[in-house]
């Protein structure tokens, strides 16, 4: 799948990923895909739930060694 924008939160901990994605979902236009690339574990429970509660689409996650990519779809907000 595509996105329109990527940002690198590799070697960052939480709660840095969640706050990061939170500050570039704000600048994006409803139905843009954001991918964010983290190296945190706790990103895989801390994204889908940031996203639940901001009204934002999770679109899942895959790992390419120590890092993952999110994938995350900007809501109507």
């Amino acid at each position: 799948m595509g996105f329109d924008v990527e940002i690198d939160c590799e070697g960052l901990l939480c709660p840095l990923p969640v706050l990061r994605a939170r500050k570039r979902l704000a600048a994006m236009l409803p139905g843009q895909v954001l991918c964010l690339r983290a190296t945190d574990p706790m990103a895989a429970i801390d994204l889908p739930h940031f996203c639940a509660e901001a009204g934002h689409d999770f679109l899942g996650s895959e790992a390419d060694g120590e890092v993952s990519r999110y994938l995350i779809r900007v809501g109507q907000v």
